[in-house]
């Protein structure tokens, strides 16, 4: 029926009329802001690339670079790669089946895939492109659409809360560190059981609502293979390049890593990861001077990054277009009731 079909919608009410006095903003004075912003986190990378790669022993840096066994290297990154989109789409598939009724593992496997190039920006610019693509693709309401990938960001930052706790108690720090985490967490929890009727009926953050504290607690432990498969695949390729962080320090600094690397600060991580990992593991180098083991670590992250970005870029290619193709398909499934 046709009133079955997404309709597209204007962003002003139909009665709404732009004074005749308002003035917009020039096309260059927009471009420019624009053209800051995605500029911003290249020159931060750079930044900080460069500030860790003064400090090197260029020598040492070119020595580990040779010792890597690079068939091993690859092989474990391509397979860490496909084990963490698997994860993350059991993760996913799970929090929007709440919203899209019949939303199949495989077909968001392959859409999931696609958004590693988009994810090539930074991880929230992909998580923007899924909800867009899979809002289109199912008629589903956009505003829906983001309260189900903020419950996936929720199922997430619950997940590294816990993690937190326990690089609190690996490190031996004060139990009353526990606090902050802990208290974020319960805050939270409590928001959801008191429900407040002016957030919980909104079409954007009615699904966290709707989830409740069971489907929060459900969500997490579903995203926790996620987690696992992220966490050993940023301590482990260190090992190539014969740096063997201990598994309780891994426990404390990498959580710290795996979030930063997310945040929009620079594309991929490019100079955040190589930053605190100069900062946080260079007592487990075996070298001679400081440099020396500094080089050591930079070979690692440099070389980690860039496999990452070369295999989630063909993924991402090869996927593109078999995504694309599922749109005719995936929309006329079942939808959520009252889904516009």
């Amino acid at each position: 029926m046709a009133d079955d079909q997404p309709k597209e919608r204007s962003s002003l009410p139909e009665s709404a009329e732009l004074p005749e006095s308002t003035e917009l903003p020039s096309a260059p004075t927009a471009t420019s802001q624009a053209a800051w912003r995605r500029v911003l986190p290249i020159v931060i990378a750079v930044g900080l690339m460069a500030f860790v790669l003064a400090r090197i022993d260029w020598p040492s840096f070119s020595a580990r670079l040779l010792v890597v066994h690079y068939p091993a290297f690859l092989a474990f990154m391509a397979a860490f790669v496909v084990a963490l989109l698997s994860a993350d789409t059991l993760a996913t598939v799970y929090v929007y089946r709440r919203t899209i009724k019949g939303l199949a593992y495989r077909d968001f496997w392959v859409v999931r895939g696609a958004s590693y190039l988009p994810s090539m920006l930074n991880h929230h610019v992909g998580q923007a492109w899924i909800t867009y693509f899979v809002a289109r693709a199912y008629g589903v309401d956009l505003r829906r659409m983001v309260g189900a990938t903020l419950l996936v960001y929720a199922s997430w930052g619950g997940c590294v809360l816990a993690l937190a706790c326990v690089a609190v108690l690996a490190a031996g720090l004060p139990a009353g560190w526990l606090a902050l985490p802990l208290g974020a967490g319960l805050a939270y929890l409590v928001l959801l059981g008191v429900k407040p009727a002016r957030l919980a009926q909104g079409r954007v953050l009615g699904p966290l609502f709707e989830a409740g504290i069971q489907g929060h607690l459900v969500a997490m432990a579903v995203r926790a293979p996620h987690l696992l498969v992220l966490f050993l695949g940023t301590w482990l390729p260190f090992w190539f390049f014969g740096v063997e962080i201990p598994l309780m320090t891994a426990l404390t600094y990498v959580p710290v890593i795996m979030v930063a690397v997310t945040l929009p600060i620079t594309p991929q991580g490019f100079g955040t990861r190589d930053a605190l990992a100069a900062a946080f593991f260079q007592s487990f180098v075996a070298a001679s001077s400081n440099d020396q083991r500094l080089a050591a670590l930079a070979a690692a992250t440099a070389t980690t990054a860039v496999a990452l970005v070369v295999i989630e870029a063909v993924i991402g290619l090869s996927l593109l277009r078999r995504a694309a193709r599922l749109l005719p398909p995936l929309a006329h499934l079942d939808r959520e009731p009252g889904a516009s």
